[in-house]
């Protein structure tokens, strides 16, 4: 569905903020609170946080994170899901956030509408508030902002920083092919990473967004290198479907494609690793996991290790 409207008369244009306003509140309904402790206030006020605090802040931008094949609601449900995967990268669940919007006066308000009633459901999903944000104009723009907070779920926030070499690498779910619709469809793995940051030896983490083939070196540590088995990659049927196409491999498409959302992780080499697997196929028997290889030492000899740099993900400004 094109976000322009074909008539002013359909358009925010038509109404200017103040009552657009007034229509933003009634579409987000009961994920925003009212003033002071949500949309109404210069500021909304926010209660104590209980553990350590987290924040992230992600946009969807038209032309880039969406196009008119991904419906108004899938985008405002991918906008919050972008976040909430920040989030379950570090083990954390989420509390609060704020959006801001560019937009264009031909914005379409059936479009805009449904665009905040898919955020509103996804809010209410993994109970989100929606307790501020702005409005501005620009032209032949749409972009929305949102800035999520969110606290620790557990005793520790995981950070990319803490692999040493030994350890293995494992990944959740399948990867590859997301332009062909799970780049919005897909589920945040913030009970998986909450799960995660509760075990002591799990000793890094992030989410695969800009592809595992770029996003593994963030978590690579210093004096070693990532050990893949290119056989271990779950590539999933979408990849491979997306290969038929580009006549690139299917294995290209996992590594590079970006937007996976899922998680990648380091586990201590001294960990049962048997036991670990057996734990995590109790606790969520529908998402796979997968040990892709280990991170190990430059000067180690693995045979038939994957040359990452072979790879490349997504890269802005390039």
């Amino acid at each position: 569905m094109s976000p322009f409207a074909k008539r002013k008369s359909g358009s925010i244009a038509a109404l200017g903020e103040s009552a657009l306003l007034e229509k933003i509140r009634r579409w987000l309904g009961p994920v925003s609170p009212p003033a002071p402790f949500g949309i109404g206030d210069d500021c909304a006020v926010l209660p104590a946080a209980r553990g350590q605090q987290l924040i992230t802040v992600d946009p969807v931008i038209y032309g880039r994170h969406f196009d008119d094949a991904v419906p108004p609601a899938g985008v405002g449900a991918k906008l919050l899901k972008r976040n909430l995967s920040d989030l379950a990268a570090m083990g954390a669940r989420p509390t609060t956030a704020v959006l801001a919007l560019t937009l264009d006066p031909r914005v379409s308000l059936r479009w805009l509408e449904q665009f905040y009633r898919g955020l509103a459901a996804e809010a209410r999903r993994w109970r989100v508030r929606i307790v501020g944000g702005d409005l501005t104009q620009a032209e032949n723009f749409i972009g929305a902002y949102l800035t999520l907070l969110g606290e620790t779920a557990g005793p520790r926030a995981v950070t990319r920083t803490g692999a040493r070499a030994g350890d293995a690498i494992y990944v959740t779910g399948e990867l590859g092919g997301s332009r062909l619709g799970r780049h919005w469809r897909f589920r945040p793995r913030l009970a998986e990473g909450a799960w995660l940051a509760r075990r002591p030896t799990v000793r890094a983490m992030m989410d695969v967004s800009d592809g595992l083939a770029k996003d593994l070196r963030a978590l690579t540590p210093p004096g070693a290198v990532s050990a893949i088995d290119t056989a271990a990659i779950p590539v999933s049927a979408a990849a491979r479907r997306l290969a038929t196409r580009t006549k690139k491999s299917p294995l290209h498409h996992a590594l590079c494609d970006g937007e996976d959302y899922e998680l990648v992780f380091a586990l201590a080499a001294q960990a049962n690793h048997t036991a670990f697997e057996h734990a995590w196929q109790r606790a969520f028997p529908r998402t796979r996991l997968t040990r892709i290889g280990q991170f190990a030492t430059t000067t180690a000899k693995i045979p038939n290790i994957l040359r990452l740099d072979d790879f490349a993900g997504y890269e802005h400004f390039r």
